[in-house]
């Protein structure tokens, strides 16, 4: 039975994500029950094992966000900071994800990465599609996709680890090429998305009386109480960028503080955070984390790489990174797993053309983190509005971040093996 336990635990998450998109019962309930009878039923490991896998840093993360920002949409204050920023592009909705593009890649590049300012851009960014009628599916993929476009930054967590783990391989001074290679992959799908999920149908239907209003839009003073929440939320973007707060728990910090002085609610704040989502995202988690114990992820990647060969390397390397980023970690499993692997692999194969390999592992296992079921995308997922439908967007991002397995990997042979780019 002990051998036979991989084989489970992969069948387990792939009958979870069927019933998941198949239906709507909430994938982290499912995922953790599965958990239970796969790990301790059949695996026999411990409860206690099994909890390890919790993402508790995740959820402090989504639940301190959510917090505050549940604060900000409840007091009216995120209303009014979408109100002037349609105001701000003249009432050019299109330029919107546009401009959210720039304003997160050159805030993740600053240092605090890709994870920190999805999860500072999440909220304003998706009640702000929501309110002007944007699609949620476009600004999540167009901001997360730039958010990660930043992320090999030398000063970001990834862009340091990477280089860290170059620098034991014997390689220097990669990192300006892994972060250039980076955002040629990221802005290329950022603008795929754009074009496939209602960019073009936003700049058609805007004729310029439509502007005109948009642009007029009469927006009231900020009260008191918002301009306290606004206070609070710059508190928690400088701390955040500047001063290594932990973002989860400075949230928590700064929207008790804001309970405190009464600028809402409490009670209407907490009711209104995603709660299902949050239990959708921290549930499979659990199941990933046992798969990666028991062998199931190996498994998996064991699979695929036996298709692998010399001229096809770079593209099933970066297949295999993809599909499983879908489901874990890109930081902390794809980067420290995959890239010490590369010079192992080429070895094998007969080749020695390293910094291709390298840019389709890294670019791909980025490009898929916009699944729900990676950390990026599941904050854009938990900051969805009110009105968005969250059960089809899980599935749109699922779907997405799955293809992009396929997608990344195709643009990253072309790019960085056919083309040579950079």
């Amino acid at each position: 039975m002990e051998g036979l336990v991989p084989v489970i635990s992969l069948i387990a998450m792939i009958i979870a994500i069927i019933i998941s998109v198949t239906t709507s019962l909430n994938i982290g309930t499912l995922a953790m029950g599965l958990s239970l009878v796969v790990g301790y039923y059949i695996g026999g490991e411990k409860i206690d094992a099994i909890l390890k896998g919790y993402p508790t840093s995740l959820f402090i993360m989504l639940a301190g966000v959510t917090y505050l920002f549940a604060i900000a949409q409840v007091n009216g204050t995120l209303e009014k900071i979408t109100k002037y920023a349609v105001k701000a592009v003249r009432g050019n909705v299109a330029l919107l994800p546009i401009v959210f593009f720039f304003v997160a890649f050159g805030l993740s590049a600053m240092g605090p990465g890709q994870i920190t300012i999805s999860a500072l851009m999440a909220a304003p960014a998706m009640l702000l599609a929501e309110e002007v009628g944007i699609s949620p599916l476009l600004m999540a993929l167009v901001v997360g996709n730039s958010a990660q476009a930043g992320a090999m930054s030398p000063i970001a967590p990834p862009g340091i680890i990477t280089a860290g783990l170059t620098q034991k391989m014997g390689l220097t001074g990669v990192s300006g090429v892994l972060w250039l290679n980076m955002f040629i992959g990221h802005a290329a799908v950022a603008i795929i998305a754009y074009l496939l999920f209602g960019g073009l149908k936003l700049l058609r239907a805007q004729d310029s009386g439509q502007r005109q209003t948009l642009a007029n839009l009469q927006v009231e003073s900020f009260t008191q109480s918002q301009i306290i929440t606004l206070i609070g939320v710059a508190v928690l973007i400088i701390g955040a960028l500047f001063f290594k707060l932990d973002i989860g728990f400075g949230a928590f910090l700064i929207g008790a503080i804001l309970s405190l002085l009464k600028v809402v609610d409490e009670g209407k704040a907490i009711k209104a955070m995603p709660w299902g989502t949050i239990v959708m995202v921290t549930g499979v988690t659990v199941l990933v984390q046992l798969m990666s114990k028991v062998g199931g992820m190996d498994l998996f990647a064991s699979i695929i790489a036996k298709f692998s060969t010399p001229l096809t390397v770079t593209l099933v390397a970066g297949f295999i990174a993809g599909l499983i980023s879908a489901y874990a970690s890109t930081t902390g499993v794809i980067l420290p797993a995959f890239i010490p692997l590369a010079p192992v692999l080429l070895q094998k194969l007969g080749s020695t053309d390293l910094m291709p390999l390298l840019s389709a592992i890294v670019v791909c296992g980025f490009l898929t983190d916009l699944s729900p079921l990676s950390t990026t995308g599941a904050v854009f997922l938990a900051n969805a509005g009110e009105k968005t439908d969250k059960t089809k967007l899980f599935r749109d991002m699922l779907i997405w971040g799955l293809s992009m397995s396929v997608v990344g990997a195709v643009i990253s042979w072309l790019a960085f093996s056919i083309l040579r780019l950079p």
